[in-house]
């Protein structure tokens, strides 16, 4: 079913962009921001006329800036600009940042800062509305001058020269803008820089990067818990006392989160008298300081890149003053200007795309602790392996060698990509963020901690079997009894790889996760 969802220049929220990545919305945009956008748009129209060099109107670009363009030159010199910027390669972005990316350049245009056309805006939502995913090369884009390859493959699909994905094929972009009964984007003044100037990419991609990791980190945790209950730890160190004295927010979240999914179980109320482990290892006694952490961290960029989804990232930017035709009215108005400035650089996105990079790396790596805790027997107490007659069997001898290998590659992808630049267009533009790398790396990153995840969880079921009868919590049982719906006990070796991808399915799509928003008081990032 498809929803309705009207943008508001400026204020789109986290669960706005949620749906809009989801798809199955229909965009609109709020009935006042049209006059901001004309009398941007009649700034701009003002500049081509005249005779004064302004950037991005009757400039070339760049380091070409100081080339002036010929009035009857200037359309052209925007599609120019479109068709020489298209150099991306690599494999397409996947259709869920691509409509980030539509969403939030049609909402940063509609704030009036730009200098485009309201048609230009309402091609942009026509095409979103209209099901059509612009073929984008993820690859190309140093995040500083804006994302100007992935933005201009972009742009030009809608303006019916380039190329849209259907059903992961590639098709000419001008037929299916004809099937799908939408007009090909035609470019005036100003209108391709602003379109291809800023960080919609970056930021699109990082935005997938945290709504994606809410969903695994929710699923961690849970999956902690029951290795805790699979390992027979102790639920001493989440009492609350200890983590109000710290007073880390995301530590006492996760603190609680833990006491309620470990709540009634009779695994821990087994041992809860005369255990001679006086304390657990840190991969269980320390999960609230380390998930929390991570928990905070990624409020931060959840913050950071929804101001960055509202935010105008263009060059140069207009300020049409207060008359409506853009320009000073003699009775002290503010006068029309057009600033260049350097809102297109994306640190801000790269930042914050390290930081979460680390937190998914984290998340990782603590859980492959965790599954190595579990198949040593001198630590865990279970059987060696998690296998009953180990010699003959394995076990989880390997699965525990595939997370230490992803655990391991997410460390060197973890690598800060904001402490990296190099100088492009012939040193005009020589401090880059490489923003696009760092948000698009997240996806490798999180696809390897899912995977960590999964292993955990069949590895944590697996040590609840040998403390049968003894039943753990509600919510954990409801865990056990999920993960055997789709992957059986393995009372003996058997191919192990299918039970892996299903247990990651039940991690990526959610099913964990929901889980622990019912029954604790957790909420990841709302």
């Amino acid at each position: 079913m498809t929803t309705s969802l009207e943008l508001i220049p400026g204020h789109l929220t986290l669960d706005q962009l949620r749906q809009i990545r989801q798809g199955g919305v229909r965009l609109s945009l709020h009935a006042d921001a049209s006059a901001a956008i004309r009398r941007s748009a009649a700034v701009v129209q003002a500049a081509a006329a005249g005779d004064a060099p302004v950037y991005g109107v009757n400039t070339g670009f760049g380091k070409l800036a100081s080339k002036r363009i010929g009035k009857d030159e200037l359309a052209a010199l925007q599609r120019n600009l479109i068709r020489s910027h298209c150099v991306g390669v690599g494999a397409p972005l996947a259709a869920p940042v691509v409509r980030l990316m539509l969403a939030t350049k049609a909402a940063s245009l509609a704030r009036g800062y730009s200098g485009v056309r309201e048609s230009v805006v309402q091609a942009i939502i026509d095409a979103f509305n209209a099901g059509l995913v612009p073929y984008v090369p993820a690859q190309g884009s140093v995040g500083a001058s804006g994302d100007l390859a992935p933005l201009s493959h972009m742009t030009l699909a809608l303006m019916g020269e380039g190329e849209m994905l259907v059903d992961g094929q590639r098709r000419p972009a001008l037929a299916e803008l004809e099937r799908a009964g939408v007009k090909p984007l035609v470019l005036e003044a100003k209108e391709g820089l602003a379109l291809i100037n800023g960080t919609q990419t970056s930021t699109a991609l990082a935005l997938e990067g945290l709504l994606r990791f809410e969903t695994v980190f929710a699923s961690a945790i849970v999956t902690g818990a029951l290795s805790l209950d699979a390992a027979r730890g102790s639920d001493g160190p989440f009492d609350p006392r200890i983590h109000e004295v710290r007073g880390q927010p995301g530590q006492i979240e996760a603190a609680a989160a833990y006491r309620a999914l470990l709540s009634g179980s009779a695994i821990r109320q087994s041992h809860r008298d005369g255990d001679d482990r006086v304390q657990d290892p840190y991969c269980l006694r320390c999960q609230p300081q380390v998930m929390g952490a991570c928990l905070d961290q990624a409020r931060h960029v959840r913050d950071v890149l929804l101001r960055e989804a509202n935010a105008v990232t263009d060059n140069p930017l207009v300020f049409a003053g207060d008359a409506a035709d853009g320009s000073a009215d003699g009775g002290g108005a503010a006068e029309a200007a057009m600033i260049s400035g350097g809102n297109f650089h994306a640190e801000p996105v790269a930042l914050v795309a390290d930081a979460l990079a680390c937190a998914i790396a984290e998340v990782g790596a603590i859980a492959e602790r965790r599954i190595a805790m579990l198949i040593d027997t001198g630590v865990s107490r279970l059987p060696p392996f998690l296998t009953a007659n180990a010699g003959l069997n394995s076990g989880f001898m390997i699965a525990h060698v595939t997370a230490a290998a992803l655990a391991s590659e997410n460390k060197s992808l973890a690598h800060p990509a904001s402490v990296d630049s190099l100088p492009t267009s012939a040193n005009q533009e020589d401090h880059v963020s490489m923003a696009t790398f760092g948000a698009r790396r997240l996806g490798p990153m999180l696809d390897n901690t899912a995977h960590i995840v999964a292993i955990e969880l069949l590895a944590a079921g697996q040590g609840i079997e040998f403390l049968r009868p003894l039943r753990s919590s509600a919510v954990l049982e409801s865990v056990h009894a999920l993960l055997r719906r789709h992957c059986p006990a393995m009372a003996e070796d058997h191919y192990l790889a299918p039970d892996i991808e299903r247990a990651a399915c039940i991690v990526n799509e959610g099913e964990l996760a929901t889980m622990l928003h019912t029954r604790t008081a957790m909420v990841v990032l709302d």
